[in-house]
């Protein structure tokens, strides 16, 4: 996360045992990769399938009344990228699991995936992106509320994590660092994102992108009233001048930040967005701020629309992502997932006839007139 935190960033490194990350380089470094203790593989794109038990499902080209909608399941694939840019240091990392319910010996919770994708963007280090990224998924399945009241439920993982982690801190001081956190849950046709901090989620319906998470930022009117009720303050765009995002789990070692209950000027509680798929929704991109730097939502979906059109592969279109931000200048680490929600690419979509006001030209209306004046003579 460019300029996250004034006085510098931390190493990166990664760990058999938890979700991939990549490791440090002299100059760039990017891989891909998938679930949770995968080691990421330099230069290999690694495909997500869609679910065994929905594979057979057709998708029916238009949404006709309400039977239809009611019979409508998702299939999901995805795919990861992530690069370490122009950065010294790697301290992104990022989750995918398509299938959470074999993994967690979960009970059948209905018809359709239970999936989950999660983007963590370090600053001051890598091991707060990695505890994060390890553990909440453990949190949220281990909650008896899950999947019941799910956003009750992914709301205390992310305070449980950001808790968990000020321990292990207080424990080992070298472990202090923080980490914005962007969580997306699809249980059957439920899409559940739960944002804290600058990482953005955007779906696409049907080619238009729509914003899953708001950018927390301290500049933002909603952020810096919470930061300035909670006795924080904001000094040219930074939190206690410090940090340029107004929610993130850890940074307990900087004074003033977080009480007790991570709830101090810099937040750990998620914002929570709950939306119905239906057949009209293409995919999700969810990606760290070093890609939205240089993509808007729309320009994003357009885009990622355009790639998965040519070769229908999540993995692919994450790399043509991350290649897009490099040659648009990206100064930040890169990471992002791409989730489908249909075995075949977005459809093409008629453009609607532009209505065109026909209009005569100055020399149109000069030779009109000299043939007006010719029949008067």
């Amino acid at each position: 996360m460019e300029g996250s935190v004034r006085g510098g960033i931390g190493n990166a490194g990664s760990s058999e045992s938890r979700p991939p990350n990549p490791l440090a380089g002299a100059n760039r470094q990017c891989f891909a990769g998938v679930n949770a203790g995968h080691t990421p593989i330099s230069g290999t794109l690694v495909r997500h399938t869609s679910l065994k038990q929905i594979s057979s499902i057709p998708i029916e080209p238009e949404v006709s009344g309400k039977k239809c909608e009611k019979e409508y399941i998702p299939i999901v694939r995805s795919g990861a990228y992530v690069d370490i840019g122009f950065r010294q240091n790697m301290e992104d990392t990022y989750v995918c699991c398509d299938n959470v319910t074999d993994e967690y010996c979960l009970k059948n919770t209905g018809d359709g995936p239970n999936a989950f994708y999660g983007v963590f963007d370090g600053h001051g280090g890598k091991h707060a992106a990695e505890f994060v990224c390890s553990n909440l998924l453990r949190f949220i399945m281990e909650d008896e509320d899950f999947p019941k009241h799910i956003e009750k439920v992914i709301t205390s993982a992310f305070l449980h994590a950001d808790t968990a982690f000020a321990e292990a801190c207080s424990v080992d001081s070298a472990l202090a660092s923080g980490t914005t956190a962007l969580a997306a849950l699809i249980v059957g046709r439920s899409l559940v994102v739960a944002n804290a901090g600058d990482c953005r989620a955007v779906l696409s319906r049907r080619g238009k992108a729509i914003e899953m998470s708001s950018d927390h930022k301290p500049s933002c009117m909603g952020e810096r009233k919470r930061i300035e009720a909670t006795g924080g303050f904001v000094y040219d765009g930074y939190l206690n001048g410090q940090l340029n995002v107004a929610r993130a789990l850890g940074d307990w070692h900087m004074e003033g930040m977080k009480v007790a209950d991570g709830l101090g000027p810099l937040s750990a509680e998620p914002e929570v967005r709950k939306m119905k798929l239906t057949e009209e929704d293409e995919f999700l991109i969810i990606g760290c701020d070093g890609i939205w730097d240089v993509f808007r939502s729309q320009n994003a979906v357009d885009f990622a629309r355009r790639k998965l059109q040519e070769h229908n592969d999540p993995a692919t279109c994450c790399k043509d992502l991350v290649d897009e931000a490099l040659k648009r200048k990206s100064g930040d680490n890169l990471s992002v997932v791409v989730v489908c929600f249909n075995s075949i690419p977005p459809p093409a979509l008629a453009a609607p006839r532009p209505r065109v006001q026909r209009s005569i030209s100055a020399e149109g209306l000069k030779e009109l007139q000299s043939f007006l004046n010719s029949l008067g003579n």
